[in-house]
């Protein structure tokens, strides 16, 4: 009797142990969601927003830290919102914005670069009332694709001295001012030069005939 009191006893601690880790493995209930696929301009700034659901009970005074990582699920971390830490690549261009009841909240990175297009991992440490600090991070994290703004140039407007002429299928005749003297001048010699040929020809089959 003595032996199995004490046995008991011994058992206990490791007991209410156990069933304080059961009561803080909950992590299949616990997640960050954020959108899987984002879009922004080159310059310009995007905004990352996230929820954090869990089963844990909080501190009374919970400290959330939000953390970011780049590139895969265990990349480099680029923010880190307890150090605070931004990585070289990103300073001065990430802010964060937390909602009131810390389960919500949003990362926004500003002045866009081509090599800012990746994927970006939303990762949370809460404190629990019982089982200390707990770490959640997302799963698929988000891809960004960075794209360059649409330019429209406009022809810089044209203009030609007028001309009229005769329009022909796709070719257009235009009559030069100064060229219809010289044209006349030149009809009138060629026909005066044929009558003169003509009358000497005439000239010597007469007097051929009379001869």
């Amino acid at each position: 009797m003595g032996l199995f009191l004490l046995l008991s006893l011994l058992l206990l601690p490791s007991r209410l142990q156990a069933g304080s880790s059961a009561e803080c493995d909950l992590s299949t209930n616990c997640g960050i969601k954020q959108p899987d696929h984002l879009s922004a301009l080159k310059g310009g700034s995007v905004r990352i927003p996230f929820s954090f659901y869990h089963e844990w009970e909080l501190a009374k005074k919970p400290r959330v830290s939000v953390a970011l990582r780049r590139t895969h699920f265990h990349g480099e971390v680029i923010y880190n919102s307890t150090l605070p830490s931004i990585h070289k690549d990103y300073k001065n261009r990430i802010s964060l914005e937390l909602s009131e009841a810390q389960s919500s909240g949003s990362l926004t990175i500003s002045n866009l670069q081509e090599k800012d297009g990746n994927m970006y991992f939303c990762r949370i440490q809460v404190e629990t009332l019982r089982c200390g600090k707990k770490v959640v991070q997302a799963l698929n994290g988000t891809k960004l694709t960075i794209t360059r703004a649409l330019t429209t140039t406009t022809p810089a407007p044209t203009t030609a001295a007028p001309t009229s002429g005769v329009s022909e299928g796709n070719r257009s005749f235009v009559p030069s001012p100064m060229g219809v003297g010289p044209v006349l001048i030149m009809t009138v010699a060629d026909i005066v030069l044929k009558t003169a040929i003509l009358g000497l020809i005439l000239y010597l089959r007469w007097k051929r005939s009379t001869g």
